[in-house]
C-alpha cells in the first residue's frame, strides 16, 4: 500500500491517509480541517467521541492532539518529498477541563529552523526526532488539554 495520497499536503489528502492508515480515525469521525504554514488543526465530532457524562472521552481527548502532532510532522516529510514513516516516542497530556463539543486540536508548525535541522538528521541518520506541542481547544482562551510528545521518524 502507498503511504503517499494525491494532494497529501493539504488537511483532504491528511485526512484520507490517517482514514487509510489509522482506522480509528474513521469511526472517530476525525479529520484535518486546516492544514498550512503556520498550524495543523484537527476536529473529531462529539458524539462517537463522547464518554458516560456527555463529554469527550478522555482518549479521545488524548488521540486527537496526538494525531496532529502526527500530522504536522508527516506533512513536514512530504513537503519534503519524503516517504518516511512517523512513530510516537512519549506522549503527555495534561487535562485541564472538560470537552463539550467538537474535539478540535491545534499543533503549531515547527519553526523553520528545527524542521531544517530534523529533515538534516533525517537523511544523515534515517530517523530523526522532534518534540511537537498541540492544544484542544476548550472554553475561549483556555485549554481543555494541553499535549507534548516526542515524535520520531524513520526511513
Amino acid at each position: 500500500m502507498s503511504h503517499l495520497v494525491p494532494d497529501s499536503v493539504s488537511a483532504a489528502g491528511l485526512t484520507a491517509f490517517l482514514h487509510e492508515q489509522i482506522p480509528l480515525t474513521r469511526a472517530m469521525g476525525l479529520r484535518a480541517v486546516e492544514a498550512n504554514a503556520q498550524r495543523l488543526v484537527l476536529e473529531a465530532p462529539l458524539e462517537p467521541n463522547r464518554n458516560h457524562l456527555g463529554t469527550a472521552f478522555g482518549g479521545s481527548l488524548h488521540a486527537v492532539p496526538l494525531l496532529a502532532c502526527y500530522g504536522a510532522l508527516w506533512m513536514v516529510l512530504r513537503e519534503a518529498g519524503i516517504d518516511g514513516h512517523v512513530v510516537v516516542k512519549r506522549s503527555n497530556a495534561l487535562y485541564r477541563a472538560p470537552a463539550t463539543g467538537v474535539i478540535r486540536a491545534v499543533c503549531a508548525r515547527p519553526a523553520a529552523d528545527a524542521i531544517a535541522t530534523f529533515l538534516a538528521d533525517l537523511r544523515r541518520h534515517d530517523k530523526a526526532r522532534m518534540e511537537l506541542r498541540a492544544v484542544v481547544e476548550g472554553a475561549p482562551g483556555k485549554p481543555a488539554v494541553e499535549f507534548d510528545g516526542s515524535f520520531v521518524a524513520v526511513l
